[in-house]
């Protein structure tokens, strides 16, 4: 089998256009990935990009299912050099409709230069973007096929589709840590299983903020049994829900992603002091995240996701606050405790604590 991997090496313009369609597609990543170490800067940038190009492929509702299976399967081989990007570029871009934001457009054109630079990795690095792109690519696909405004069966179900979308992110960023750093991989087992829970506590927290953006596009991620037991069916779920079972249930939701977000620190406190770039990468999406349950906590009837986003202040003050106390655990801890006092207190289950 052809492979492309070497075909045209990254170019000083493909760096380029990696460094400015970061800050198209996501602010909040624009911010946090330039505090890593100049050799991790550059993987992890190019990481999300090629997220962001299987979420696009996922997200974009011009797509049919059989089209979003056939082209995520595709990118899969255009990353493992397989499938060149090209091809996968020009049989995707004309397909892609307004929903798909621009940015998104152009990062789908300008597939090949993303790939490049993925290809100029070394082996470990690739084998840690192939396997999240491989899991990420075919867990949306499936997915897909099963979006309804039921929500999911349960909260395995959640925990699974969590894994597919933000878990296996964790993994691939612990990877890429521990490839850097001789000190960080002596805690490669602990970290691993702390990352799935990092990503599943970040992503619960954008499914709990995006309920309605999702439902206007026919999907809905919260677990049925979680609702069940408060006697609230999904099904019933209107904007503005004043019902108190449906709080309850949001409640249970709200005390598990704290949980994970809980776990979030205990992983960044295993990342050495002095590595304060990995450690504020980490815990600007932390403190953002922990921002956020407080806003959808202290609003549960809020109607659309702008409703509970945090101001730009909030985000200047959580990059100050936290990359003050980079370096002291006790501090962020005690500073974790006090930000997150009035969310309810689960375990990861959803069981009071």
């Amino acid at each position: 089998m052809t492979t492309y991997t070497m075909a045209h090496p990254a170019s000083i313009e493909d760096n380029h256009y990696q460094e400015h369609i970061l800050q198209g597609v996501s602010r909040t990543f624009a911010l946090t990935i330039p505090q890593l170490p100049p050799s991790l800067y550059p993987v992890i940038g190019n990481a999300y990009l090629l997220c962001r190009i299987v979420d696009t492929v996922e997200d974009d509702n011009g797509l049919s299912s059989e089209q979003t299976r056939k082209f995520a399967e595709m990118f899969i081989q255009v990353v493992s050099g397989k499938i060149a990007a090209e091809a996968f570029a020009e049989a995707l871009f004309p397909l892609l409709s307004d929903h798909t934001i621009p940015a998104e457009h152009d990062l789908i054109k300008n597939t090949p230069a993303v790939i490049r630079i993925t290809h100029s990795f070394n082996p470990t690095q690739r084998k840690a973007l192939e396997r999240c792109v491989r899991i990420m690519g075919q867990g949306m696909a499936d997915y897909q096929d099963t979006e309804s405004l039921a929500g999911l069966k349960d909260l395995a179900a959640l925990n699974q589709y969590c894994y597919h979308v933000a878990g296996v992110v964790g993994e691939m960023l612990t990877e890429l840590f521990c490839d850097y750093s001789e000190e960080i991989n002596l805690n490669k087992p602990a970290l691993m299983k702390l990352a799935v829970s990092f990503g599943q506590g970040l992503q619960m927290t954008n499914i709990l903020k995006d309920i309605w953006e999702d439902r206007k596009r026919g999907a809905c991620w919260l677990p049925q049994d979680i609702f069940r037991e408060k006697g609230f069916d999904l099904n019933e779920l209107q904007p503005g829900c004043t019902d108190p079972r449906f709080d309850e249930g949001l409640g249970v939701l709200i005390g598990i992603a704290k949980a994970h977000l809980r776990n979030a620190l205990t992983y960044t406190c295993m990342i050495p002091p002095k590595e304060t770039g990995i450690r504020r990468f980490c815990l600007w999406a932390l403190g953002m995240a922990v921002l956020t349950l407080n806003k959808i906590n202290q609003n549960r009837s809020f109607i659309q996701g702008e409703q509970v986003k945090i101001s730009r202040k909030s985000v200047k003050a959580t990059v100050l606050i936290t990359s003050a106390l980079a370096r002291q655990d006790w501090a962020l801890q005690r500073m974790f405790a006090l930000t997150s006092r009035h969310l309810p207190e689960v375990d990861l289950l959803g069981k009071k604590v």
